[in-house]
């Protein structure tokens, strides 16, 4: 943990990671990066490029979705003016990059700081993001959003963008602590779903060890492979209380593998 939080880039351990990640048998890493020193992130570097891409030859790992937390740190969609026009090149930077390095999601949280409040600022996230439609095509990479939205108003958020560039991002504890009902939400938008997290949290609360939480999570991925998806899960999971943080990462992986073997015919 970085200052006693559950999520933030790791600037001294970050190399140590794909290692760590190897030895549990993750095959995949999902990127956090935050507003603070997001120029000199390795993502965002020639020299942390060629390390990310050594480390992920080396132990297999591969770097396939980040989290982008640097925009619900600092939304673009609620500013203006130099300030707008320094955040939207902190997207195009971020974009470039993660299109350099083969990651295909990247996650835009509209939640907490980066809800959207009022139509201007929906209309000034829309405006951006479509302006850089075909350049997300031709580089590879799709936005993918976690929003928490009802599932009705979600739907018609997701069906202004193309299917082409943009998803959502199903994070299933987040869904469980707004009280969203997962039957509905997957039936209302799971042809969007490009990503998932796996998470579980308190009904208006914090995120919880898997299982003791109010998400339904062998209901939620039951009905995520139904609905057809064979995309990937990102364990978003709690920390350990007593530190030994990749000793319950394990656990939540097999939880979540046997889930998802469950639910395949």
């Amino acid at each position: 943990m970085v200052d006693g939080k559950i999520q933030a880039f790791p600037w001294t351990e970050w190399r140590e990671e794909f290692s760590r990640a190897r030895a549990l048998g993750l095959p995949r890493i999902e990127w956090t990066i935050d507003q603070h020193r997001l120029p000199e992130n390795p993502l965002n570097t020639p020299a942390g490029q060629q390390e990310i891409r050594e480390l992920s030859r080396r132990h297999g790992v591969k770097t396939a979705s980040l989290t982008g937390d640097c925009f619900m740190q600092s939304p673009f969609w609620k500013t203006d003016g130099e300030t707008q026009k320094s955040l939207v090149g902190d997207l195009d930077l971020v974009l470039a990059s993660c299109a350099t390095l083969g990651i295909e999601f990247v996650v835009i949280p509209l939640v907490d700081n980066g809800r959207i409040e009022n139509d201007a600022q929906a209309e000034t996230l829309l405006r951006v993001l479509l302006e850089r439609t075909a350049s997300l095509s031709k580089q590879g990479v799709k936005i993918v959003f976690e929003s928490d939205l009802p599932p009705a108003p979600l739907t018609r958020f997701i069906d202004a963008f193309p299917r082409a560039a943009f998803g959502i991002n199903y994070d299933i504890g987040n869904s469980a602590a707004l009280g969203h009902d997962c039957a509905e939400e997957i039936s209302a938008y799971a042809s969007r779903i490009l990503n998932v997290h796996v998470k579980d949290r308190l009904r208006g609360g914090t995120t919880v060890p898997l299982g003791t939480g109010a998400a339904d999570l062998a209901k939620a991925i039951r009905l995520i492979e139904q609905s057809g998806y064979r995309g990937q899960y990102i364990l978003q999971t709690a920390r350990a209380a007593d530190g030994d943080h990749a000793g319950v990462l394990a656990g939540y992986r097999d939880m979540t593998v046997r889930w998802i073997e469950d639910a395949r015919p």
